[in-house]
């Protein structure tokens, strides 16, 4: 009886180990308990994003710069910087391109360059791009084969903001493939225009289509056209305020999905969000909704069944 006794005493002991370590980060610094709703004082940084099942990010930091960001499967964003400002952005990993919620087996790497101008505001981003695919399995092997190259890809950004009030107005992402020995030839373009409630993201609407010529780029007729809005905003603080605007920028153009997450510009959260396909007949929007965690200082702890969790700075 007393072996057991000890035994049930020892898996405890391992327990409350594990416990702590969650609420630990990687230097040791306490985080934000879940199910503690008074939060840390004083600086902050965004440490994860982790939800019942999973970690969807997590953020290291070298001093007060995130310099890598770690999300599903492994994957790594690298950040580097000139001085303050984000100059380059190395991805590896996995991406989901199509867009049903699930990664892809094929994995992506991705070098980005950044270029402002001379207010110090981001102008342009040009990134290249490989998708690696695996051969399938040749017979009597079930086992698919090594990772190979299936695509090299150029993409060039374009940011323009409002005179009047210096908010970003639209992203325009033109998609090319290289040839060899002669210029980049590109296919298809992208553009976002984002609209705003106070300083607060809005409505965003997206079109996509090809480019039927180059140099210069003529746009053929749109063959998607969405409109993603956010309302609802509370008062409360975004967790994303944490993070440079200039990797938020770079995260919503992972894939051409990924402008679904604009709201993360905002310094506010919306309770509500929708997505409307305007390429179909009698529109019907998709709605989602949340009630949002704050802590005592009033920066969102939950919502949308994400868990958002901080570090001291």
């Amino acid at each position: 009886m007393k072996q057991i006794f000890y035994f049930i005493l020892l898996i405890a002991g391992f327990s409350s180990i594990h416990s702590c370590k969650d609420l630990l980060d990687e230097d040791g610094n306490p985080l934000l308990d879940l199910n503690n709703t008074e939060g840390l004082s004083g600086p902050r940084a965004l440490y994860r994003e982790i939800t019942a099942k999973d970690t969807l990010a997590e953020y290291q930091y070298s001093g007060l710069l995130v310099n890598r960001v770690i999300t599903d499967s492994a994957s790594i964003t690298d950040i580097m910087y000139s001085g303050e400002r984000i100059s380059q952005i190395i991805f590896r990993g996995f991406l989901d391109l199509d867009g049903n919620g699930k990664l892809d087996k094929d994995s992506v790497s991705y070098d980005r360059q950044f270029n402002y101008g001379n207010n110090s505001r981001l102008q342009s981003i040009s990134e290249t791009r490989s998708v690696f695919r695996r051969t399938p399995p040749v017979p009597p092997s079930t086992k698919p084969g090594p990772q190979t190259l299936f695509a090299s890809e150029k993409y060039v950004y374009t940011l323009t903001y409002n005179a009047a009030t210096s908010k970003l107005e639209s992203i325009v992402t033109e998609k090319g493939e290289e040839t060899i020995g002669g210029p980049i030839k590109y296919t298809d373009y992208s553009k976002s225009d984002y609209s705003y409630e106070g300083d607060n993201v809005s409505k965003v609407l997206n079109v996509s289509g090809p480019i039927t010529s180059n140099y210069p780029s003529v746009y053929g007729a749109p063959t998607e056209k969405k409109s993603f809005e956010y309302y609802t905003y509370d008062q409360q603080i975004s967790p994303f305020t944490l993070l440079p605007q200039t990797y938020k920028i770079s995260r919503l153009l992972a894939t051409k999905h990924s402008v679904k997450e604009s709201s993360i510009l905002s310094p506010n959260n919306p309770k509500r969000w929708s997505v409307t396909d305007l390429m179909v007949h009698i529109p019907q929007p998709i709605v989602m909704s949340t009630n949002f965690v704050y802590d005592l200082q009033t920066y969102m702890t939950k919502g949308y069944e994400i868990n958002y969790i901080y570090k001291p700075q």
